[in-house]
C-alpha cells in the first residue's frame, strides 16, 4: 500500500467513525451520562450504523450472495444477544421479559419493516418487485416455526405458572432452535444456494454487479474487521444511552416493552439500510435474505444463549407472548405467505407490511 493510499485509508470516514464510536463506548461504559454526552454518543451511534452498512456491502460484494447477507445477519444477532444478556444481568426482575420483547420486536421489524420497505423500493423502481419464492418461502416457514416454538408455546404450557418454560422445555426449545438455524444455513449456503440468489424479471438468476469489480481479499478482510468494530460500537453505544431511554420511557408512562422495541430498532438499523440499498439495485432477494435471515438468527441464536445464561441469571424468564402479539404474529405469517408465494410483489404488498409494523409499534406504545 503506497503512502498516499495509506493516508487516504486512514482518513476515510468509514474507517474513522467506527473507531471513534468504539472510543465513545469505552469512555461512556458504566457511566451515568449528562445530556450533552448522550447526544454525542447518539451521534457516534448513527455514524457507526452507516459505516456498518458500507463494510457489510463490501464483504457481501466479495463473497457473493447469500453469504454476504448471512455475514451481517449473524454479526448483528451475536451482538444483540450479548446486549440482551448484559441488560438482563444488570436489570433483575424488571428485565424478565426483555429477551421476549426484543426478539419479537426483531421479528416484526424484519418481517414487516425491512420486507415492506424493500418491496416498496423494488416496486417503485420496476413496478413489480421480483424474488425467488422457493428460498423466501423456506425462510418464512423457518421463522414461523421458530417463533411459535419459542414465543407462543410458553403461554400455553402448564409445567410452570405464567408464560414460562420449565427447564426441560427451555432446553428443548434451545436445541430445536439451534438445529433449525443450522439446517437453514446449510440449505441457504450449500445445498440449495440458488434458491437465495437474486432473480431478474424473467425468473432467472440475475447477473452480477457490472458497475464495480469485487474488492480484493485484503480489502474484504479489513472491512470485515471494521464491520465487527462498528457493530460492537452500535450495540455498546446503544447500551450506553439505554438508561436515558429507560428513564424517558418511564417518565412518559410507556410500557417497559418499549425498551425492547427501541433496542431492536437500533440494532437492526444496519440491516435495514443494507436491505434498502440492495432493493435499489434490483436485488430484492438480497433484501429478503437479510430480513428473514435476521429473524431466523435472532430467534435461533438468542433462545439458546438465553437458555444458557438462565443458569446464572436470577429471576423468571418470560418468553410467552400475550394475546395481542400472538394475533399480530399470526397475521404477519399469513400476510407474508401470501406475499411470498407468487414470487412477485407490488406497492400494495409493501404497504400492507408497513401498516402491520405501524400497528405493532402503536400497540407497543398503547397496548
Amino acid at each position: 500500500m503506497s503512502t498516499a493510499t495509506r493516508r487516504s485509508f486512514l482518513t476515510d470516514w468509514t474507517v474513522v467513525v467506527p473507531v471513534v464510536a468504539l472510543v465513545a463506548l469505552v469512555f461512556s461504559w458504566g457511566r451515568d451520562l449528562p445530556g450533552f454526552a448522550v447526544a454525542l454518543v447518539a451521534l457516534c451511534l448513527a455514524g457507526a450504523v452507516l459505516a456498518a452498512v458500507h463494510h457489510a456491502e463490501v464483504v457481501a460484494h466479495r463473497v457473493g450472495e447469500p453469504f454476504g447477507s448471512l455475514v451481517l445477519a449473524v454479526a448483528v444477532t451475536v451482538i444483540e444477544v450479548a446486549l440482551i444478556v448484559t441488560l438482563m444481568a444488570d436489570g433483575g426482575d424488571k428485565t424478565a421479559s426483555l429477551a421476549r420483547d426484543t426478539v419479537f420486536a426483531a421479528v416484526m421489524i424484519t418481517c414487516n419493516g425491512i420486507v415492506g420497505v424493500s418491496l416498496l423500493v423494488g416496486a417503485l423502481r420496476n413496478r413489480v418487485a421480483v424474488f425467488n419464492p422457493e428460498g423466501s418461502g423456506a425462510a418464512l416457514a423457518t421463522v414461523a416455526t421458530l417463533a411459535t416454538l419459542s414465543l407462543v408455546l410458553p403461554t400455553f404450557t402448564t409445567s410452570k405458572p405464567g408464560p414460562e418454560f420449565s427447564t426441560a422445555q427451555l432446553t428443548f426449545a434451545a436445541v430445536a432452535s439451534l438445529a433449525l438455524y443450522g439446517l437453514f444455513v446449510a440449505v441457504q449456503t450449500v445445498r440449495h444456494r440458488s434458491y437465495f440468489l437474486p432473480v431478474d424479471t424473467g425468473g432467472g438468476v440475475a447477473g452480477g454487479e457490472e458497475h464495480a469489480d469485487p474488492p480484493t481479499a485484503r480489502a474484504a478482510l479489513i472491512s470485515l474487521g471494521l464491520l465487527l468494530i462498528a457493530l460492537v460500537a452500535v450495540v455498546g453505544d446503544a447500551k450506553a444511552v439505554s438508561p436515558t431511554i429507560e428513564r424517558a420511557v418511564a417518565a412518559a408512562g410507556l410500557p417497559q416493552a418499549v425498551v425492547g422495541v427501541i433496542i431492536a430498532l437500533l440494532v437492526l438499523l444496519p440491516e435495514t439500510l443494507a436491505a434498502v440499498r440492495a432493493a435499489r439495485r434490483d436485488r430484492v432477494q438480497t433484501s429478503l435474505n437479510l430480513a428473514y435471515g435476521s429473524a431466523i438468527a435472532s430467534i435461533g441464536l438468542t433462545i439458546p444463549a438465553i437458555a444458557l445464561a438462565s443458569i446464572w441469571l436470577s429471576g423468571p424468564l418470560l418468553l410467552g407472548l400475550g394475546p395481542i402479539h400472538m394475533v399480530l404474529l399470526a397475521l404477519t405469517v399469513v400476510v407474508s405467505a401470501l406475499t411470498i408465494v407468487p414470487g412477485r410483489a407490488t406497492l400494495l404488498q409493501g404497504g400492507v407490511h408497513i401498516v402491520l409494523l405501524a400497528g405493532y409499534l402503536f400497540l407497543a406504545v398503547s397496548p
